[in-house]
């Protein structure tokens, strides 16, 4: 991506995080970018366009934290909970940053399910292979990798939302703790 096309994707994200989508007009993003409305055409037709571009951008951030976690030369068990407590920061931090643009994207659940399918797929391959590590050293008893890797992505996606609304809190969990349960859940079930 060329910094003139990052640079416009960013000053876009802030502005629709700062005023909304719909307040936001190709001609507040040329203004705020410094660059002319030409140059902004040349990188994009329209709004909607920059606006998937800034969704992008912001999945392939919090995709690029994962991979770092993942290929972090580390046991599989410590690999898998810090994969899991990245995430749900890495996903709240995201959601956050982007201000009013949560409320207009989470809004439609079908644009969000559309955006996410890309990383969806990466975010399963990383867990495979955390997990097929985790078995190859002995350390997982896993009896389909694959289908637990879909299984887990699915459940640490089904917490997105209660995460980052804090509900653990209001229903009387300790907030730093919630992490560590979640972790602890996934790493060793509630069998005795």
């Amino acid at each position: 991506m060329s910094k003139t096309r990052e640079m416009l994707v960013d000053v876009a994200r802030q502005l629709f995080a700062k005023s909304g989508l719909e307040n936001t007009t190709m001609n507040d993003i040329a203004i705020a970018s410094r660059k002319g409305r030409r140059t902004l055409y040349t990188y994009f037709k329209n709004k909607n366009e920059i606006y998937w571009a800034v969704v992008e951008s912001e999945l392939a951030h919090l995709l690029q934290r994962l991979k770092d976690i993942a290929n972090k030369d580390l046991p599989p068990e410590e690999k898998l909970t810090n994969y899991i407590l990245t995430r749900l920061e890495a996903v709240k931090e995201t959601v956050l940053r982007n201000g009013t643009l949560k409320a207009e994207f989470f809004r439609d659940i079908w644009k969000v399910e559309q955006a996410r399918k890309n990383i969806d797929m990466h975010e399963v391959v990383l867990l495979k292979g955390i997990l097929k590590e985790g078995v190859d050293r002995g350390d997982f008893r896993i009896t389909s990798v694959s289908a637990t890797a879909t299984i887990l992505h699915y459940a640490l996606k089904g917490l997105d939302v209660p995460y980052i609304r804090d509900n653990f809190t209001e229903m009387g969990l300790e907030r730093l703790r919630v992490k560590e349960y979640i972790a602890d859940l996934v790493l060793y079930g509630i069998k005795k």
